[in-house]
């Protein structure tokens, strides 16, 4: 679990194709400072593993699926990525519940008139994007200002793009979404709901359709 605060940008040292996948060298002082073998840090709000670490800097391998799924089977060596270590119980959540388990990707479309950054999504993925909500984007917690069918947009102040890779991006960029995982369950629980009260109306319906054949 993350909280979408970025603890440093670290540097793709290396990209190595295995057979199912890729292991990527990755340099990031600050995050290997207490890694060790199987802890997670989530690289550009990839939650992934580390198999190796040492000389500040750690590895990880990335499988098929999440290459696959986001936006990491475009990186390449020398790029810059966003890293946090997983959250410890008892710490501020300075942003939200931030799994790790990326959603989709969106493009960067670039900034509007009014200052705003602008990013076109998957119409699956937007139904869950509120104004005022909570979106991740390569792993950083942002807050969605406007939420459109198929596009938002966030406010992005210099600190955020001083210290993550969203002031390097340019439009065309893709990047990784992560929406609220709050949303989701919901969604899920209200389907089920609606689901089993869709299925009592239609007994109740029958019930009394016999009722009435019977008199």
């Amino acid at each position: 679990m993350f909280t979408g605060i970025v603890e440093e940008l670290g540097t793709i040292e290396a990209f190595e194709p295995l057979s199912d996948g890729s292991r990527l060298t990755i340099s990031g002082p600050v995050v290997t400072e207490d890694a060790k073998h199987g802890d997670s840090i989530a690289v550009n709000g990839v939650c992934l593993t580390v198999v190796t670490v040492g000389d500040g800097r750690f590895t990880v391998d990335v499988v098929a699926e999440t290459l696959r799924r986001s936006a990491l089977k475009g990186i390449a060596t020398g790029d810059r990525v966003n890293l946090e270590r997983a959250m410890a119980l008892g710490e501020r959540l300075g942003g939200h519940i931030v799994q790790g388990h990326v959603d989709g990707t969106a493009v960067l479309r670039g900034t509007d008139a009014d200052g705003l950054t602008r990013f076109e999504l998957p119409r699956r993925l937007s139904r869950y994007l509120v104004e005022k909500g909570s979106i991740t984007v390569d792993g950083v917690s942002l807050t969605v200002v406007d939420a459109g069918e198929a596009e938002f947009t966030v406010a992005l102040i210099p600190t955020t793009k001083e210290v993550t890779t969203l002031g390097l991006r340019e439009p065309g960029d893709e990047v990784n979404i992560e929406v609220d995982v709050l949303a989701k369950h919901l969604e899920r629980l209200a389907a089920a709901q609606l689901a089993e009260r869709a299925h009592g109306a239609q007994a109740r319906s029958g019930d009394n359709g016999g009722v009435r054949e019977a008199r």
